[in-house]
C-alpha cells in the first residue's frame, strides 16, 4: 500500500477508536436499536437525493447495508447497552480481521503472504493479552453480541471488496438505505414505542453531538475511506490495520470514561502495534519485489 493509503487507514482507526466512547455517550439518550437506525437514516437522507446510485449490482449494495449497517452496528450497540465496556468493545470487534481474512480465502481465493499471517498472529496475541486482563465481570451475552458484530463486519468487507464501486461514497450512501427499516422494526418490537418517544422528548445536546459524530466522522469519513481502500487493495491487506482501533479505543475510554488500562492492556497494545508493523513491512517488501520483478521483465524484453 502507498504511504498515503497507510496514513488514511490509521486516521480511520483513530476515528473508530474514539467512536466507542461516543457510542457510550449516545446510548445515554437513545435505545441501542433506535440509535443505530437513526445513524443510517441520517446517513442516507438527504444524501441519497444528491448522490447517484453506485454502478454495482444491487446484491452488493444490500449486502453492505445488511452486514455492516444492520448487523455490525445493531449488534454492537446492543452489546454495549448490555454492559460491554467501550474499551473492551473496541478490542473484541477486531476479530473482524479474522473473519475477513478467512472469508476472503474462502470466497475470493485470496492468499495472504506468510509475513501477513505472522503479523496478524502477533497482533492477535496482543489482543489475547489485553483480553486476559479485561474479560472478568463482562456479561457473556454482551461478548457474544460483540463477536457477532465482528462477523458481520467481516462479511460486509467481502461484499465491499466484491462490489468494486467506482464511487465509494455512493455505495456508502445507498447501502445506508438498507438498515433503517429492519432496525426500526426491531426497535419497536424490543424497545417499544414508549422508550422511543421518551428518547426524542428528552434528547440532550450530548446525544445530538454523539449522533452527528457517528454519522459524519465514523460513517461518512470512516467508511468512505475504508470502502476506497477495500476497492484498491485486497481485503486481507486492509483488514489488519483495524487492529489499531482497540489501542485508540482503550486510550479514549481511559481519558473520557476512567476505564484505566492495566499492565496487561499496555503490554498487549505494544504487541498489537508490533504485529501491525510486521504486517505492513510484509506488504511493503512484497510490493517492492513485484516492482523489481516488473522492471526486470521490461529490461529483458528490451
Amino acid at each position: 500500500m502507498p504511504r498515503r493509503h497507510v496514513l488514511l487507514a490509521i486516521a480511520v482507526t483513530i476515528v473508530w477508536g474514539v467512536n466507542f466512547v461516543v457510542i457510550h455517550a449516545g446510548l445515554g439518550d437513545f435505545p441501542p436499536l433506535l440509535f443505530a437506525a437513526l445513524r443510517f437514516t441520517l446517513m442516507a437522507f438527504p444524501a441519497v437525493l444528491l448522490v447517484g446510485r453506485p454502478n454495482v449490482p444491487w446484491r452488493w449494495v444490500i449486502g453492505v447495508g445488511a452486514f455492516i449497517g444492520a448487523g455490525q452496528f445493531g449488534l454492537l450497540f446492543v452489546a454495549m447497552d448490555q454492559g460491554m465496556p467501550a474499551g473492551l468493545a473496541s478490542l473484541v470487534v477486531q476479530l473482524q480481521a479474522v473473519f475477513t481474512i478467512g472469508l476472503a480465502v474462502l470466497f475470493l481465493r485470496e492468499r495472504p503472504r506468510p509475513g501477513q499471517l505472522l503479523g496478524a498472529a502477533v497482533a492477535f496475541g496482543g489482543i489475547a493479552i489485553i483480553a486476559a486482563g479485561r474479560a472478568e465481570g463482562v456479561p457473556l451475552l454482551a461478548v457474544a453480541l460483540c463477536i457477532g458484530s465482528a462477523a458481520c463486519w467481516g462479511a460486509g468487507n467481502i461484499c465491499t471488496r466484491q462490489a468494486q464501486a467506482n464511487d465509494p461514497i455512493a455505495l456508502l450512501v445507498w447501502s445506508s438505505l438498507v438498515p433503517p427499516i429492519p432496525l426500526l422494526a426491531l426497535s419497536l418490537t424490543f424497545e417499544g414505542s414508549t422508550a422511543i418517544g421518551d428518547a426524542f422528548a428528552h434528547v440532550t445536546l450530548g446525544g445530538v453531538a454523539a449522533l452527528l459524530y457517528v454519522v459524519v466522522l465514523s460513517t461518512a469519513f470512516g467508511y468512505g475511506v475504508w470502502t476506497f481502500l477495500m476497492r484498491h487493495h485486497p481485503a486481507s491487506q486492509v483488514a489488519p490495520f483495524t487492529l489499531l482501533v482497540p489501542v485508540f479505543g482503550i486510550a479514549a475510554a481511559w481519558l473520557a470514561l476512567d476505564e484505566v488500562p492495566n499492565v496487561w492492556e499496555v503490554v498487549g497494545a505494544v504487541v498489537v502495534l508490533a504485529g501491525l508493523a510486521l504486517t505492513t513491512r510484509a506488504l511493503t517488501v512484497d510490493r517492492r519485489r513485484k516492482l523489481v520483478g516488473a522492471l526486470d521483465q521490461r529490461v529483458r524484453a528490451g
